[in-house]
C-alpha cells in the first residue's frame, strides 16, 4: 500500500514538473490610454536576472519559465510586475498595458553660480565633495567616511572588522538575493537600465530589499550621504556588490 502511494506521489510530481512551461516569452507592451505600442520599455525577469527592451512595435522576447516574475518600467509610466503563466508561454503574443503617471510640477527656482570672470575667485565657489575615502591593503575598493577628520579612519576600520547586526541580517539572511548581484552586473540590458535610474525601484525588486534598507546598507558600508543621494542605481549596485564581496572575505563565506 505504502509503495503504491509513493509511486502515485512521484508520478504526480513528475507530471507537475513537466507541466511547467519554459522557453521564450513573446509579448507586446502598450499605453493603456491610447492603445499605442511603447518602445524602449525595460522588461526584467526578476527570477532569472535577464533584461531586454521593447522595439518600435512594442514587442519583446525574453527567456522565462512559468511562475517567473517580469518587472516592466518606463519613464512617465507606472512600473508593474507580471507573473508568467503556462498559457503566456504556450500561446505567446501576451499584451501588457502600462498606465501613465500624472505629475504635478512645482515651481523650480534655478540659481546659477555667480561668476566674476576671475578663475581664482570662481574656483573657490565650486562645491567640493568633502567625503573622505580610504583604501586598505588587500581590499580592492576604497571606503567613504563622510567628512575627513582624524577619527574617520577608525570609523571605517570599525565598520569593516566589527560589522553591525544590520549587515549580518541583510547579507546573512538574504544570501540568495545577494547572489543576484553578480548576475545583474553581467547583464548589459539591466546595467543600462540601472545607469539611467535614480529611484531604486528596479534595484529593490531585483534584490527584494526595501529602499530604506538599501540606504542603510550603504551607510553601514561607510558611503557618504552625498554618494547615497546623488548616485544612480548602477553605482548603488556596484557599491553594494563591493561591500558584499568584502563582507564574504572578512567573514570567510563561500558560495
Amino acid at each position: 500500500m505504502n509503495k503504491t502511494i509513493s509511486f502515485i506521489i512521484t508520478l504526480l510530481c513528475t507530471v507537475y514538473c513537466f507541466s511547467q512551461e519554459s522557453g521564450s516569452l513573446h509579448g507586446v507592451v502598450f499605453n493603456t490610454s491610447t492603445d499605442a505600442p511603447l518602445d524602449n520599455v525595460h522588461v526584467v525577469n526578476l527570477n532569472q536576472v535577464i533584461g531586454t527592451v521593447t522595439d518600435g512595435r512594442g514587442t519583446f522576447d525574453i527567456p522565462a519559465s512559468a511562475n517567473d516574475t517580469l518587472y516592466l518600467s518606463f519613464l512617465g509610466f507606472k512600473s508593474i510586475k507580471v507573473r508568467v503563466t503556462n498559457d503566456m508561454l504556450k500561446f505567446g503574443n501576451t499584451r501588457i498595458g502600462l498606465t501613465e503617471l500624472a505629475y504635478a510640477l512645482e515651481e523650480v527656482v534655478v540659481r546659477p553660480y555667480r561668476l566674476t570672470g576671475y578663475l581664482e575667485i570662481d574656483a573657490k565657489n565650486i562645491p567640493i565633495n568633502t567625503a573622505g575615502r580610504y583604501s586598505i591593503s588587500g581590499l580592492p575598493k576604497g571606503y567613504e567616511a563622510g567628512s575627513a577628520n582624524p577619527g574617520a579612519i577608525s570609523k571605517v576600520l570599525g565598520a569593516i572588522f566589527n560589522p553591525v547586526d544590520f549587515l549580518h541580517n541583510v547579507f546573512g539572511k538574504k544570501a540568495k538575493e545577494m547572489r543576484k548581484l553578480r548576475k545583474v552586473k553581467e547583464n548589459d540590458e539591466i546595467r543600462n537600465l540601472l545607469a539611467s535610474k535614480f529611484d531604486r525601484e528596479t534595484l529593490s525588486e531585483l534584490l527584494q530589499l526595501e529602499k530604506v534598507d538599501i540606504d542603510e546598507i550603504l551607510r553601514n558600508c561607510n558611503y557618504s550621504k552625498d554618494f547615497i543621494r546623488t548616485a544612480n542605481d548602477l553605482q548603488i549596485l556596484d557599491a553594494i556588490h563591493d561591500c558584499y564581496e568584502e563582507y564574504k572575505v572578512l567573514n570567510r563565506i563561500d558560495e
